[in-house]
Formats: C-alpha cells, structure tokens, sequence
C-alpha cells in the first residue's frame, strides 16, 4: 500500500466512470476537463436542431454534471425516482 485509504482510492476509480444504459464510460480525470465536457454536451444539445447535433445530448451533459455539482446530482436522482414510479405498472 501507499499510505492512501482504500475507500478514497475506491471513490476516486468510481468518480471516473459513468454508467449509461449498463455501459461503462471513462471520464477524464481532470475535474475542470469533465466539467468542460458536461457544459459542452448541454450547449449542443441545445442546438441539437443542427446536423451532428442532438437533443440527447442534454441529459448525457446532466449526467456528466452530476458526479460534480450536489445540485444537479439533486435533480438527476428526482427525475429517476419519477421515471421509475411512472413506469411501475
């Protein structure tokens, strides 16, 4: 060992990676360089009526947000907890 704690050393790996319908994406592990890329997926969302661009490219810069800002990882766990009560039968 290197004197870390393994669970920091567990949070930091976890921190790394995002999980989008099962699949494991790496994320860079530079904090402002995730950031950056979470702003940019939501710019282009937003002009997702261009060609390339596309509108699912808003939930996916959400998605990268919210493993960074409190306020948006608030959000994201509400509109899954109304997704999966919408789709309970």
């Amino acid at each position: 060992m290197d004197g870390k704690p393994q669970h920091k050393e567990r949070h930091r790996q976890a921190h790394r990676t995002i999980s989008v319908f099962g699949r494991e994406l790496r994320m860079p592990k530079s904090r402002p360089l995730r950031i950056a890329i979470g702003v940019l997926l939501i710019v282009g969302g937003v002009l997702g009526f261009l060609p390339i661009l596309g509108f699912w490219m808003v939930p996916l810069g959400l998605l990268v947000l919210s493993y960074e800002f409190a306020s948006v990882r608030r959000v994201r766990r509400r509109g899954a907890v109304w997704w999966g009560r919408r789709r309970r039968p």
